[in-house]
């Protein structure tokens, strides 16, 4: 984006809010493919910025943008599922800076994620019965895997900053079996994302309650293969879930190293998130003499 553009981007964003607030596109008439296509070509924008600052500063004007158009078009599954992916991104921005903003943002995501997989025809997917639930997952297909995949991680990542709740962590094991069903009909989803995932879980869980630090480590490896190695958040995840977890120092300092040494533009369209991966490297890496005392 040239500086130009750098300065416009709030009141561009802004402007379009009010319109669809205000219902200014004339008559609602915008298709959705339109309003879609509109969506899609911003976030593949933003997932080549490496200027966390500028995203964190556009991505609430965007957010708005895209709650108008849900309510504008309430049900539509693209629209609903485009409003999850932003939510989860601008929570994962904030990282841990404001924990409990980025929870709010996440509940947000986990509920249009959960909305997007009923507009798919998977009814109630967080209250009905868990056998029911587990029927409904099964009927779904290939062309829903991006639905089951996000609405899973948005949960994953709503629980992950509430784990002192038993009320959340009892959800768990629907968002365990999402991924599951992700593993079955397409492994390779979203860079192995799914693969990434069951490592954190096999890692994050105590051995008598289903922790396997050797599936977790399998799963991590075949994320990393899934991804041609391009996506560096499985790298990151794999030394602070996996390596400290195993005790194993050499490991995390040289899975960092990796994540140091690799350009955020390995890949383009991972520009974005490997620039975050890079800085979650760098703050670990500062903490190593604590996690391996």
């Amino acid at each position: 984006m040239n500086s130009f553009g750098s300065r416009l981007r709030l009141p561009v964003f802004l402007l379009l809010v009010l319109f669809v607030i205000s219902g200014c596109f004339p008559g609602k008439k915008m298709t959705i493919a339109s309003v879609g296509s509109l969506l899609e070509d911003v976030a593949k924008a933003s997932s080549k910025q490496s200027d966390l600052k500028l995203v964190r500063e556009g991505m609430p004007a965007y957010l708005l943008l895209i709650d108008g158009m849900v309510e504008a078009w309430p049900g539509n599954d693209r629209l609903l599922m485009a409003a999850a992916q932003g939510y989860s991104s601008y929570a994962l921005l904030l990282g841990d800076q404001d924990r409990a903003a980025a929870r709010n943002l996440y509940g947000k995501a986990k509920r249009y994620a959960l909305e997007s997989l009923e507009a798919r025809g998977f009814r109630k997917p967080a209250e009905t019965p868990f056998d029911d639930f587990k029927e409904g997952l099964s009927r779904l297909g290939k062309k829903d895997i991006p639905y089951i995949f996000w609405a899973a991680a948005c949960w994953a990542g709503w629980i992950s900053l509430d784990l002192g709740s038993m009320e959340a962590l009892a959800e768990l094991p629907r968002v365990e079996s999402m991924m599951k069903r992700v593993l079955v009909l397409d492994e390779s989803f979203h860079y192995g994302g799914a693969h990434l995932f069951m490592g954190i879980w096999f890692a994050s869980r105590p051995k008598g309650y289903g922790g396997d630090l050797k599936m977790s480590q399998q799963h991590f490896l075949k994320a990393i293969e899934l991804g041609e190695g391009k996506f560096l958040m499985a790298y990151v995840y794999y030394a602070s879930d996996y390596a400290r977890k195993a005790g194993d120092q050499g490991l995390f300092r040289s899975l960092l190293e990796k994540v140091q040494a690799t350009p955020a533009d390995v890949s383009p369209e991972l520009t974005l998130s490997n620039t975050i991966a890079k800085a979650k490297a760098d703050e670990l890496m500062l903490h190593i003499d604590d996690y391996f005392d």
